[in-house]
């Protein structure tokens, strides 16, 4: 997909991931970017920056997104591509991966997944009506790998990766193409939240610099997008021998547990 004249929606786009991906693609030439964030005047701001339009809402608030969608094709015109980037952390006691509460578990799901489901629910019938449309979704490379220090967020991640591919095999006759955004540490207020602990062993990246390989993969219609391309050879690792993966991180858990905080890796 070329984004020259496209009319795109982004949630979680008022700061991190979001705010790049808005910047970038209007740096290429989209026709309107629609800025969706729970801070409503943080996505103004990226907004007006823009020339955009924003919307302050919750996304596991399925009315609501479907009423960003109604009004955006009603006042601007047809979505072409779907950002759903969204995202929140989930932590439990480090040394006890089922220790985090049902109101956690529940509440990271609803925005690691759910908002992903709202989203294509409400879109997919349209796209396949006019023959075609593109979704994003950001998940992460603990949606491939693991998340050590946080169960809930590496469950949640494998299951929007999980949704992306179902979308992208259903519904690829009807021109319908899917993009799942998979980066390991990213410069975002996630991050920061995490504390000194969570700085990724391969290095952080700035938004601007996940929105220049997110540009060229939509380019393409890569299915997998990694920042960090590293991740590609943990991910064979990975299914090459899961034994031996398994062994290594919990070795790496160990290093990670003596870091300032204890803290987790996250995007």
């Amino acid at each position: 997909m070329k984004l020259k004249d496209k009319i795109v929606v982004i949630t979680g786009g008022a700061d991190g991931i979001g705010k790049g991906l808005a910047e970038r693609f209007h740096a290429e030439g989209a026709k309107a970017i629609v800025v969706v964030d729970l801070l409503k005047e943080k996505a103004e701001a990226v907004a007006q920056k823009i020339g955009g339009k924003a919307y302050g809402i919750d996304v596991t608030n399925e009315a609501e997104l479907v009423r960003v969608i109604d009004e955006t094709e009603a006042n601007i015109g047809p979505i072409d591509l779907f950002v759903s980037n969204a995202g929140i952390g989930g932590r439990e006691e480090f040394d006890n991966a089922a220790s985090a509460t049902n109101a956690v578990w529940q509440k990271v799901w609803e925005v690691n997944l759910m908002a992903h489901v709202y989203a294509a629910r409400a879109l997919i019938p349209r796209y396949k009506a006019r023959g075609g449309g593109y979704f994003l979704q950001t998940a992460s490379a603990a949606g491939l790998l693991s998340q050590i220090g946080s169960a809930v967020y590496s469950v949640t991640k494998h299951a929007a990766v999980a949704f992306g591919e179902s979308l992208a095999i259903t519904h690829r006759d009807d021109n319908i193409r899917v993009s799942v955004l998979c980066p390991q540490a990213v410069d975002t207020p996630l991050l920061r939240q995490a504390g000194e602990g969570s700085q990724n062993v391969d290095g952080v990246l700035t938004p601007e610099q996940v929105a220049d390989v997110v540009v060229d993969c939509l380019d393409r219609e890569t299915f997998l997008i990694l920042p960090h391309e590293q991740v590609r050879t943990y991910i064979q690792r990975k299914t090459g021998d899961y034994d031996r993966w398994l062994f290594g991180m919990s070795k790496l858990r160990r290093k990670v547990s003596e870091l300032p905080g204890g803290g987790s890796f996250k995007t």
